[in-house]
């Protein structure tokens, strides 16, 4: 299902800016590293090594949030977490993040972090 958001807020997120992930350790704490996503009008997709902490913390499942600050505009994603592998998954993402960043460098490890987004947060400027 589709996640409704406004004109001003697909701005935003189409913006180069960076932004915040947040997962859980194994102990319940969070663990929060800066990062590039992509939103697809249901899910947020980070691309990342397969040997990282948030990816272990994502195999776990439970949930996550991706946070973008620009000053006063604002937007968090929520929701459960997964991690994708296959070829086809992680050459869309790769895709998807060229298209917003930069082509990223080759790599062999390269996993999908995914947030099945079922709840956002934003500034008021942005609803």
């Amino acid at each position: 299902m589709a996640i409704e958001v406004s004109d001003a807020m697909r701005v935003f997120i189409t913006e180069r800016h960076h932004a915040s992930l947040t997962t859980l350790r194994a102990d319940g704490s969070p663990h929060v590293v800066p990062v590039g996503f992509t939103f697809d009008g249901r899910r947020v997709r980070v691309i990342t090594r397969g040997g990282s902490m948030k990816v272990a913390n994502a195999r776990r499942g439970g949930r996550a949030a991706v946070s973008q600050v620009d000053g006063g505009r604002w937007v968090t994603f929520e929701g459960p977490v997964t991690v994708l592998e296959t070829p086809a998954e992680v050459a869309d993402a790769v895709s998807a993040y060229a298209g917003r960043y930069k082509q990223p460098a080759e790599r062999d490890d390269r996993v999908v972090i995914a947030i099945e987004v079922d709840h956002v947060m934003c500034s008021r400027s942005l609803r």
